[in-house]
């Protein structure tokens, strides 16, 4: 397993607490943010699980709170964890692709992440983050990235095939429940899976 480092600085000098203060402070896609920029982070490093997201949505805008929302509550359902477990950096840290709202598409559904963000800022926060013992690649955002491209489904169905380092998932939109009554095999092999991954995890 990773080892925790003595301090919270990086290679470079720069502690985790002066990272995400730049990181909060970021404008770098003001202008293609219909919101304005307000960049979620949630990480310490403590932290033993990683939720690798898509990007905050507007009830995560206005809290503050990544997952504060029916998404966030059918991810805790399935990771098996509490509301204060899941907030809790020293268990699990919350590093979207994209860390601002990116608005909407005009049919409906919210825009892919900003492409400028996960090039910008994701490996910094990651070399920080040295306790991390299980990522989880919520959608298809988190899962091409790290992964390439490929069907969440399969992946899903075969989570097995990346583990201990990833589990692969996807996003817990309100779409995702048709999708699991179309699935069974969701909540038979991989709820438990996942969940006995992130008891493991957590120990």
């Amino acid at each position: 397993m990773p080892v925790v480092q003595s301090d919270d600085s990086s290679p470079d000098g720069e502690s985790l607490d002066a990272l995400v203060r730049r990181v909060r402070n970021c404008t770098l896609c003001a202008e293609h943010l219909p919101l304005g920029p307000k960049p979620l982070i949630h990480v310490s490093t403590a932290s033993r699980i990683l939720i690798a997201s898509q990007a905050p949505g507007t009830i995560a805008h206005e809290s503050g709170k990544s997952f504060y929302d029916p998404s966030g509550r059918r991810l805790r359902s399935w990771m098996g964890l509490t509301e204060d477990e899941f907030y809790d950096t020293s268990k699990v840290a919350i590093l979207p692709m994209g860390l601002c709202y990116p608005g909407r598409l005009p049919n409906g559904g919210d825009k892919p992440p900003r492409p400028e963000c996960a090039p910008t800022w994701r490996n910094q926060v990651l070399g920080h983050l040295t306790d991390l013992r299980l990522i989880l690649l919520v959608g298809s955002y988190s899962q091409h990235y790290t992964l390439g491209r490929g069907a969440v489904t399969e992946r899903v169905r075969n989570f097995r095939s990346y583990l201990p380092r990833y589990f692969p998932l996807p996003h817990p939109s309100w779409r995702t429940g048709v999708w699991e009554k179309r699935a069974p095999w969701f909540q038979a092999d991989v709820i438990p899976a996942l969940r006995e991954e992130i008891r493991k995890a957590l120990l």
